[in-house]
């Protein structure tokens, strides 16, 4: 790793730095016990699971030297492994289910993470966990995904509250749950606006084949797949290491780089795409190609990589709400410099499109919902007020 890449890592708890030591290990490798020092084991293990790791972490202590790591700790780590497997097998299971049954009716899918993304990327299912399906569909097929999907026993999750049509852009996925315990999110987009990214064709174009039971599925090409595991990480801070071991691992592919920076630049995520390089490479000794230089030398690389240190050093959980306010704020100014200079200037004019909160605030009849527009920044204004009484 090259000197200017080092990041100011101090504030990281001691139990985080043990976890990357285990991370940077390869196999029958021993730790230096120095390392175990001072571990709060209760705290260790929240680690390893608030960054979804356990699994990975067991399998490469079990493989080490592990006679420091008190044995309850390690069989909380086996345990959960052997949970997580299983889990892994079930949605590979529905995975081909689903798969089947969109093909048949001519809608093409796009495995987005899930047991493909594991065996792709770790050659093994049980060592990467997985919460759901993510799959991505063209927009003009969701009708439809929806459709099979109630048909077979799920349920739609009506979170999503829009006007006007705005969940086309403000959102990129729905969630449907089964009472099996299976969650799926259907897709029409990567990320939501005002991300820069590639067509549906184009994915679809360059996807990749896997196996995986009887029916063929599909996932991302390699330059695609970076491009959306970058992404996909900075616009969640980079809060879970999961997915920093992603980038640790897609980089040990072949990847055709000229190919990469081709997309990042059409795409705009060059910058993204140092800050995860950075991080890698800092955290997890990641080896870096030479290619990618010019992804992290910038600047702006560099300081996108600290600014997410911020995120490790307090075990943030962006998911559940609600999220403190001083981190919500800083993640909605570190999500704000992560954009290019065209997309902060689309993410203005979107504030300036009314939310459904609008129509809360005051209900207007539907042949006046043009109204929204003007009155947009007097209905914030409003409800500013009314929060700060």
């Amino acid at each position: 790793m090259e000197k200017n890449l080092d990041l100011n890592t101090t504030k990281i708890p001691n139990e985080l730095n043990l976890i990357f030591e285990i991370l940077k290990t390869e196999e029958h490798e021993k730790i230096p016990k120095e390392r175990y020092v001072d571990i709060d084991w209760e705290l260790f293990l929240q680690q390893a699971f608030h960054h979804r790791l356990y699994p990975l972490l067991y399998s490469k202590l079990n493989k080490n030297n592990n006679s420091l790591v008190p044995a309850n700790v390690f069989q909380t780590l086996a345990d959960s492994y052997r949970e997580n497997t299983f889990r892994m097998l079930h949605l590979c299971g529905e995975m081909d289910r689903i798969s089947k049954l969109f093909l048949e009716n001519d809608i093409r899918p796009l495995f987005l993470k899930g047991p493909t993304l594991a065996a792709d990327l770790y050659e093994d299912i049980s060592k990467r966990t997985c919460g759901d399906l993510d799959i991505l569909v063209p927009l003009e097929s969701l009708h439809l995904a929806e459709k099979l999907l109630i048909n077979i026993g799920y349920e739609k999750d009506e979170y999503i509250k829009s006007f006007l049509n705005d969940w086309k852009w403000r959102h990129h996925h729905f969630t449907y749950y089964h009472k099996n315990g299976t969650k799926i999110e259907i897709h029409w987009r990567l990320n939501p606006a005002p991300s820069k990214e590639p067509s549906f064709k184009e994915l679809w174009k360059r996807k990749r084949e896997t196996e995986f039971g009887n029916t063929p599925i599909y996932t991302l090409g390699y330059e695609d797949l970076f491009y959306f595991l970058v992404s996909h990480g900075a616009r969640h801070g980079w809060s879970r290491l999961r997915w920093l071991t992603d980038i640790h691992q897609i980089l040990m592919k072949d990847l055709k780089w000229e190919n990469v920076l081709k997309v990042l630049r059409m795409h705009k995520a060059e910058h993204i795409a140092g800050q995860a390089l950075i991080l890698s490479a800092s955290l997890i000794n990641s080896k870096i190609p030479n290619e990618t230089v010019v992804l992290t030398t910038p600047r702006q690389s560099k300081k996108l990589a600290q600014d997410a240190i911020f995120y490790l050093e307090r075990m943030i959980n962006l998911h559940s709400d609600p999220v403190p306010k001083d981190i919500a704020k800083y993640h909605s100014k570190h999500l704000f410099t992560l954009m290019s200079k065209s997309q902060r200037f689309i993410y203005l004019l979107t504030i300036l499109h009314p939310y459904y909160t609008d129509i809360e605030t005051f209900p207007l009849p539907k042949k006046l919902h043009f109204l929204y527009f003007p009155l947009r920044p007097f209905l914030w204004a409003w409800r500013k007020t009314k929060k700060l009484a």
